[in-house]
C-alpha cells in the first residue's frame, strides 16, 4: 500500500491530481483504519453489541432475526431493485460494488433491522475480496456498533442517483427489463393496467416481490436523531459498508 501510495503522489506531481489518485489513497487508508481497528478492539467487531458492550447508547435497539427475511435479503427478493440487483451480482460473481455494499448494508442493518452479524456472515461466505478487518469492521460501523455516526442511506435516492436509467438494475432483475424507468426504481408504485403492459406482476407470489418493509415508514432507529441530506452516503471502506463519522445519525 505505501508503494501504491507513493506512485499515485508521483503521478499527481508529474501529471494531474485527480479524483481517482486521492479516492484510491483514501481507499487504502480505511482499509489499514479497520486493520488498526481490529487490532486495538479484537473479538468486539464479531458481538451484537460491537465494541460498545452493554451500555446504553443511541444506536442501540432490539435486533432481529426473520429467517424469511434474511433469505429474502440473500437471494435479491426484497422488492426493492438496487438492493435485489447488487445481491444478486454477489451471488452470481462474488463481488460487489462499494457503493452497492454501503447499500444493501444500510437496508439490512437500519431499514430491515436484522441482527447485523448474520450481514457481516454472508459477506464473509461470498464475497471473493473478504478481508476479516475491512468485512466485519465495515459491517459494524453499518449498524452503528462502533459509537460512530450510523448513516442510512435512501435506497430509492441511492438508485435514481447511481443508476439513473436503471440499466444495472434491470441487468440483475431481468423480471423488470420493460418497466419504465420512472418506475423501475420503485416498481410497487405502478398500477395493474401499467403492469400488465409492461408484463410483469408486481406482489407477493407474483412475478417480482412487494417492499420487503414499507418504503413510506421511517425505521424507528432513525428517531433516535438523524437529519435527512440524501445523496452520496457515507464512507465505509475496504470491505465497504458503513460510514464512520461522528455525530447523529443520518441519512443519505
Amino acid at each position: 500500500p505505501r508503494y501504491i501510495a507513493r506512485e499515485c503522489r508521483k503521478y499527481e506531481q508529474v501529471r494531474v491530481e485527480n479524483k481517482s489518485t486521492y479516492w484510491v489513497v483514501f481507499e487504502l487508508l480505511w482499509r489499514d483504519y479497520f486493520k488498526f481497528f481490529a487490532k486495538k478492539h479484537g473479538d468486539g467487531i464479531f458481538y451484537q453489541n460491537g465494541i460498545l458492550g452493554n451500555r446504553s447508547h443511541g444506536n442501540k435497539r432490539k435486533w432481529g432475526m426473520d429467517a424469511k427475511q434474511v433469505k429474502a435479503w440473500k437471494e435479491g427478493m426484497t422488492g426493492y431493485p438496487l438492493v435485489d440487483a447488487n445481491m444478486r451480482e454477489l451471488a452470481a460473481t462474488g463481488f460487489m460494488s462499494n457503493r452497492g455494499r454501503q447499500n444493501v448494508a444500510s437496508f439490512f442493518t437500519i431499514d430491515m433491522n436484522m441482527d447485523w452479524r448474520y450481514g457481516g456472515d454472508h459477506f464473509e461466505e461470498t464475497l471473493l475480496d473478504y478481508d476479516v478487518h475491512s468485512n466485519w469492521g465495515n459491517w459494524c460501523s453499518a449498524a452503528g456498533m462502533t459509537g460512530g455516526r450510523m448513516n442510512r442511506f435512501n435506497i430509492v435516492k441511492q438508485s435514481k442517483d447511481y443508476d439513473f436509467g436503471g440499466d444495472y438494475v434491470r441487468l440483475w432483475c431481468p423480471e423488470l427489463k420493460n418497466v419504465p424507468d420512472k418506475y423501475v426504481h420503485e416498481p410497487w408504485q405502478m398500477s395493474e393496467a401499467l403492469m400488465e403492459e409492461c408484463g410483469v406482476k408486481i406482489g407477493p407470489g407474483r412475478d417480482y416481490p412487494s417492499p420487503i418493509v414499507n418504503p413510506n415508514v421511517q425505521p424507528r432507529i432513525m428517531n433516535n436523531g438523524g437529519g435527512g441530506r440524501g445523496g452520496r452516503g457515507g464512507r465505509g471502506r475496504g470491505g465497504k459498508q458503513g460510514g464512520r463519522g461522528n455525530g447523529r445519525n443520518g441519512q443519505r
